[in-house]
C-alpha cells in the first residue's frame, strides 16, 4: 500500500475551503484524472454519505464507488472505496493556518493489490508527482493561494 500525503495553504478562511474542497463533487475541476464525481446519497454530507467516481489513470478506466466513513463539520472527511479497481482511503483535514487562512492536508493511501503490490516503489512517486499538480491547479482555483 503507498502512502502520499500533501498540504495546502489558501487564503480563505477554513469553512469556506471546506466547503468546497470536502465536496468531492468538485474533484474533477481541480484533479486532472477525474472524469466524474456524483453523489448517490442524500445531503448534506455526513457519515454514511456515498459517491460514485469515474476516473483515469495511466489511460485506463477506474470506476470507484466510496462512501464517507469520518466526518467533522467544516474541518475532516475520510472516504474509502466500497467498490473499485484500486482500493482508496482519501483523508481531507482543513484547519486555521499560523497567521489565517486555512492549511489544508490531503492524506491519500492504496494501490494495487496482489502481484500489482510490486509495483508500489514506481506508482507512490507517480501518484505523488500527479496529486502535487493536481493540488497546485487546486491552488490556482482558490485564487492566489499558494501549494506547499
Amino acid at each position: 500500500m503507498i502512502e502520499v500525503r500533501q498540504t495546502l495553504t489558501a487564503s480563505k478562511p477554513p469553512a469556506e475551503v471546506f466547503a468546497f474542497w470536502g465536496d468531492h463533487s468538485n474533484n474533477p475541476q481541480w484533479q486532472k484524472g477525474q472524469r466524474s464525481c456524483t453523489w448517490t446519497s442524500e445531503p448534506p454530507i455526513g457519515v454514511g454519505s456515498t459517491y460514485d467516481q469515474e476516473a483515469a489513470l495511466m489511460g485506463r478506466p477506474i470506476v470507484s464507488s466510496f462512501e464517507c466513513v469520518e466526518f467533522e463539520a467544516d474541518r475532516r472527511i475520510r472516504m474509502v472505496t466500497t467498490k473499485s479497481t484500486i482500493p482508496l482511503d482519501i483523508t481531507r483535514v482543513v484547519e486555521p493556518a499560523p497567521g489565517g487562512g486555512t492549511l489544508l492536508t490531503a492524506i491519500i493511501k492504496g494501490g494495487p493489490e496482489g502481484i500489482g503490490r510490486l509495483f508500489d516503489p514506481v506508482m507512490k512517486r507517480m501518484v505523488a508527482r500527479n496529486v502535487r499538480k493536481d493540488y497546485e491547479r487546486l491552488a490556482e482555483l482558490l485564487s492566489g493561494d499558494s501549494a506547499s
